[in-house]
């Protein structure tokens, strides 16, 4: 009986509960998110330093359709190519959120270019 219920709970431990997964690779899931948090902080960290040190050029590529301190922001972001001119449109409409020259509005345009990246 008791290798019976042994086998039992073997057996239950490989299934899938629902959002955690396989309690056996826990371990390899918690290596997996630190490697890829550590990837979207440095990413979001190049970011973050760019908006800061070129928010008013940005600012304004955004209102004349673009330049190179926008493309390049959106590639740090990795806005894929095709997405760039929509996200360009989107960002013109919105230019209000992020015009003074504030920390929340730098963060809020960080946050925006984070969102869209890949």
């Amino acid at each position: 009986m008791r290798l019976f219920f042994l086998g039992f709970v073997l057996t239950l431990s490989a299934c899938d509960m629902a959002h955690l997964g396989n309690p056996v690779m826990w371990p390899a899931m918690v290596v997996g998110n630190a490697a890829q948090n550590a990837s979207y902080n440095a990413r979001r960290t190049r970011v973050e330093a760019h908006v800061n040190a070129h928010h008013g050029d940005i600012l304004n590529e955004i209102e004349n359709g673009g330049g190179p301190a926008l493309s390049q922001g959106m590639d740090l972001a990795r806005i894929p190519k095709p997405d760039q001119p929509e996200v360009l449109r989107i960002l013109k409409k919105d230019i209000a959120k992020f015009s003074p020259d504030t920390d929340q509005a730098r963060e809020m345009l960080v946050v925006w270019l984070m969102m869209h990246g890949r």
